[in-house]
């Protein structure tokens, strides 16, 4: 029987109630295809549409739409408008009858629920504001939040916006290293944390961890700690104070608003960190008219915000994700799920448990989560009631097909489509995405998403289709970083200096015969064997397609005779017994990929090195394997673990 071409199809129905379907029909294009070239071909024009049929509100309006004067790398958007993220998102809400509409449901791995409004949100926000804007700071001052992922932390974004303060997240699994690398970088005035954070039932001092990173030194004046577990913690007086006491010389909830300010719409309001193969972390700056307009966008767009959604992206606030969810779907005065906890504690049901309570409309998740979740005994959905799903979501890594499909089929229940989406922490956004009215493949992308003019060059900068190329964006678009934080030479090199004006962002990907995107991979963890270049991420779908291998690494290693030949590492499902595993799965990979990329030898883990969002650091395991000094590993989760890679 012939493999079904797609697997997903919307009907015509569900095709017309799309966000999508209505604004193409207002600008007057009726196929998918024709709306993706309108929007890179007249970017000017789709954006101009884009910001109106989302109804951004300006303080003053926008006589231009993009200045390229400078160059793609230093445009300047919407100018000389001005707005502000927390008048869109949140203060204009609590003006009518979404004021009682609900912002955020948070839930605590203890099993504690809050809940805010619009209008409660508002209330907490200005009292915080209110107390920020007492302190000696000014507008462009940074504030850096390390929190566990509290409804406090919306609070702290948007009292930030209000003043025209810059944000600056840092996950909370951080060790005090790499926490006082982005606090030293970003000069960051004022510091938000925590007394301690919980995992798998187990309390981290969090308050304690950041005392280490400020005792790095760094321009931090005060720390505001938000009291979550209780218990002793060290205290440094003058410059600690706890968040209730902090906001306790304001006024009352209702009695006095903290307005936002009218703000240019390249004024900066995040400064969001990547880490980089090589070198200290980079901070992308985002602006409130850039990082509104490209979330809004895609929650508008790729997931299709409806009025009653309750949307969840499984995040920490260190990670892009996190305020691309909170910034893209407040201002559609959508309500969005929060969770701070283990995915699999106290039962590795938890997030369907969660579904269910909170009748979750649009799940997102990365593909590593959804690897560990199909791994554990009795973590299966099945016997949950998941009917209020209407979208899933993924990001992070590509795909392998048996992952996709699990998750599709056994989460969506096959009837709803996966918006696997790909960009940056650099662009608050992604390059690529399905769109709802596109029938999807499996692990598929879409397309571009609407109004990145991205493409897949060959070595020589040719468009190529139907092979592996490099990921690039030819356009510049309104959310891409202003630069590197401190250093505009290292923005130029990373981003702008492989082919002249035009964004080089790093990953392997291709275009099948019928137009559909995909992802291989990064680019610099590309190996070639005997002439041929391959991506590590074919070769692990690979092996993940055996029965008996949940997930896999595959690192390119020098080879006297081919230049360089794979290595793998699997993590075997439990109860899985393979009597020689190198031996199986190299005959398997030679079997389904040919034998020029037989791996030369295969290892089975108990577990795989990650970041916090989930991605594999296969540059740290190369470089264990070999022996190499691996440097700074302080954005790996399990740095423990990367001795067992040592070849």
């Amino acid at each position: 029987m012939e493999k079904p071409r797609f697997i997903w199809e919307p009907s015509r129905e569900f095709i017309e109630r799309t966000n999508v379907y209505r604004f193409m029909r207002r600008l007057g294009i009726g196929a998918y295809q024709d709306f993706i070239r309108y929007s890179q071909e007249h970017l000017e024009d789709f954006w101009d549409e884009m910001v109106r049929e989302l109804a951004v509100e300006w303080f003053e309006p926008y006589q231009q739409v993009l200045d390229a004067s400078r160059g793609a790398e230093w445009s300047r958007w919407f100018i000389p408008g001005k707005l502000n993220i927390a008048w869109n998102c949140l203060d204009r809400h609590t003006n009518g009858a979404a004021r009682d509409r609900l912002a955020v449901i948070w839930e605590g791995e203890d099993g504690g629920v809050r809940t805010l409004t619009f209008g409660e949100l508002r209330r907490e926000t200005d009292r915080l504001a209110n107390a920020l804007r007492a302190l000696d700071l000014a507008p462009g001052d940074r504030v850096a939040l390390y929190m566990p992922m509290l409804p406090e932390v919306v609070m702290i974004l948007y009292a930030c916006f209000k003043l025209g303060l810059i944000a600056v997240p840092i996950f909370s699994g951080f060790g005090y290293g790499a926490t006082a690398v982005r606090l030293q970088d970003s000069g960051a005035r004022v510091l938000f944390t925590a007394d301690f954070l919980e995992r798998r039932g187990r309390r981290i001092p969090l308050k304690e961890k950041a005392d280490e990173a400020l005792a790095q030194g760094c321009a931090v004046e005060r720390v505001v700690v938000c009291r979550y577990k209780g218990g002793n913690v060290p205290w440094s007086s003058g410059r600690d104070v706890w968040w209730h006491d902090f906001v306790a010389g304001q006024p009352e909830p209702g009695q006095e608003e903290c307005p936002s300010l009218p703000l240019d719409s390249e004024a900066p309001c995040l400064l969001l960190y990547t880490s980089g193969t090589t070198g200290r972390p980079k901070g992308a700056v985002h602006t409130h008219a850039g990082a509104l307009a490209q979330t809004a966008k895609e929650i508008y767009l790729t997931f299709d915000h409806q009025a009653d959604d309750r949307f969840w992206w499984v995040s920490d606030i260190g990670w892009m994700m996190a305020p691309w969810e909170i910034i893209g779907n407040h201002h559609l005065g959508g309500t969005i799920v929060m969770y701070d906890g283990a995915p699999d504690h106290p039962t590795a049901e938890r997030f369907w448990q969660m579904i269910e309570r909170h009748r979750v409309t649009t799940f997102g998740v990365s593909p590593t989560a959804i690897r560990l979740l199909m791994r554990n005994t009795g973590a299966g959905p099945d016997g949950f009631d998941l009917a209020s799903l209407r979208l899933l979501g993924s990001t992070g890594e590509p795909w392998d097909e048996s992952s996709y499909r699990w998750f599709f089929e056994r989460v969506g229940r096959g009837r709803c489509p996966i918006m696997n989406i790909s960009g940056g922490t650099e662009i608050i956004g992604g390059f690529l995405a399905p769109l709802p009215i596109q029938p999807l493949k499996a692990c598929t992308l879409g397309g571009p998403s609407p109004g990145m003019a991205t493409d897949v060059f060959d070595a020589q900068g040719r468009p190529v289709r139907g092979e592996l190329g490099y990921l690039v964006c030819t356009k510049p678009a309104p959310s891409m970083t202003r630069g590197v934080w401190n250093d505009p030479q290292r923005y130029l090199e990373a981003y702008w200096s492989r082919w002249p004006g035009v964004w080089y962002h790093g990953d392997w990907a291709s275009v099948d015969a019928d137009g559909y995107w995909f992802l291989q991979g990064r680019a610099d963890e590309s190996f070639n064997v005997a002439g041929r270049k391959v991506g590590p991420a074919e070769v692990e779908a690979c092996l993940i397609a055996h029965g008996a291998v949940s997930e896999a690494a595959v690192i390119g290693v020098p080879d006297e005779i081919t230049g360089e030949s794979v290595v793998a590492f699997v993590v075997l499902k439990p109860g899985a017994t393979l009597t020689d595993v190198s031996g199986e799965l190299a005959a398997h990979v030679a079997r389904s990929m040919g034998p020029t990329f037989r791996p030369r030898a295969i290892f089975a883990v108990p577990e795989l090195p990650k970041t916090q969002s989930g991605k594999v650091v296969r540059r740290l395991i190369r470089q264990a394997y070999l022996r190499e000094p691996l440097g700074d590993i302080s954005t790996v989760e399990n740095p423990a673990v990367l001795e067992r890679f040592k070849g």
